[in-house]
C-alpha cells in the first residue's frame, strides 16, 4: 500500500492567523490548527515530499521523515517554498545532494532566491552546511520517472503565479494546488478514476485566484475519486462546517493527515 501524508493544510497565514486569529474556525478543535500546505508520498520504492513550506522543520520531525528521493514543487509562492533551507538535514543524513523538480518559473525562483542551495559545476555539493539540491524543469503534461513510479505534472490555471499539480501513476493520488481552475488538457490527462484527489478550497467562495466550493464540488462530480480531501483551508473554512457542506466521500484535511491506497494500476 502507498501512502499519502498532509503535512499542512493551511493557506498563507496558516491557522490561527497572525492578523485575524482563528477567524471562522473553533479554536477547540485541534483539526483547526494548520500549517502551511505540503504533502508527503511513499509510493513503490519513492519517498516524495510535494513543497517546502515554511513550516517544514516541524512537519519532518511531526512525521519522522528522514530521507526524500526528491522534492516536487508546485509554484514559486513563499508557503510553499521557503522552507527549502530546512531541506539540509535530509542532505546530512543522506550525504548526497537532493533532486528537486520544478516549472520554469519556480525554477527561475529557486535560482533567484536560494542560489546557494543549487549543485552545479560551480558550486559542489557539500550537505554539511547548507541544502544541497540539483534543479530538474518539468513540463506540464510530459511524464516524468521516480525510481520506476510516473508523475504527470498538471498545468492548472488562474492562479497569481503559473501553478502546477501532480498526478501519480496515472491517477492513484490526484494532487492539486492552488488554482482557480484545471485546465480542460489537464483533466483529459487523468486516465482513471483517482484514490484519492486533493484539492484546494481556500475559502468557501471564489476568489480572484481561488476555485470556490462550488467549482471544488464540480471537480469532484466530474472526476469520481474514491475520496477526495479539502486541502489549502484558511481561517474561513472551519473544519466541521466544511465537513457538513461537504458530500459523503469528501473530506477536510488536517494536519498530519494518512490516506493509503493501493498502488496497483486498477
Amino acid at each position: 500500500m502507498g501512502k499519502l501524508i498532509i503535512t499542512g493544510c493551511g493557506a498563507a497565514p496558516g491557522v490561527p492567523a497572525v492578523a485575524s486569529g482563528w477567524g471562522n474556525c473553533n479554536p477547540n478543535n485541534p483539526k483547526n490548527v494548520r500549517r502551511r500546505s505540503g504533502a508527503y508520498l511513499e509510493i513503490g520504492d519513492a519517498r516524495i515530499l510535494i513543497d517546502s513550506s515554511p513550516d517544514l522543520h516541524a512537519q519532518l520531525v511531526d512525521n519522522n521523515i528522514r530521507y526524500l528521493d526528491a522534492v516536487l514543487y508546485t509554484h514559486a509562492h513563499a508557503d510553499h517554498l521557503h522552507g527549502i533551507d530546512d531541506l539540509r538535514d535530509i542532505n546530512r543524513i543522506s550525504r548526497q545532494a537532493l533532486d528537486v523538480y520544478a516549472n520554469d518559473d519556480t525554477y527561475r525562483a529557486i535560482k533567484e532566491r536560494f542560489p546557494y542551495l543549487v549543485v552545479d559545476d560551480e558550486m559542489p555539493n557539500n550537505p554539511l552546511y547548507k541544502a544541497s539540491l540539483i534543479l530538474h524543469h518539468i513540463i506540464p503534461g510530459k511524464s516524468f520517472e521516480i525510481k520506476g513510479v510516473k508523475i504527470t505534472p498538471l498545468l492548472l490555471a488562474g492562479h497569481s503565479l503559473p501553478s502546477v499539480g501532480y498526478m501519480f501513476e496515472d491517477g492513484a493520488v490526484v494532487y492539486i494546488s492552488d488554482c482557480k481552475e484545471i485546465p480542460p488538457e489537464s483533466l483529459a490527462l487523468i486516465c482513471r478514476r483517482p484514490q484519492i484527489l486533493v484539492m484546494p478550497l481556500t475559502t468557501p467562495r471564489t476568489l480572484v485566484y481561488h476555485m470556490g466550493l462550488e467549482t471544488f464540488l464540480g471537480y469532484v462530480d466530474m472526476l469520481k475519486p474514491e475520496i477526495a480531501v479539502v486541502n489549502h483551508m484558511a481561517v474561513e473554512c472551519d473544519y466541521d462546517a466544511v465537513d457538513e457542506m461537504t458530500p459523503q466521500g469528501v473530506v477536510p484535511a488536517f494536519d498530519n493527515m494518512v490516506l493509503s491506497f493501493d498502488e496497483r494500476k486498477k
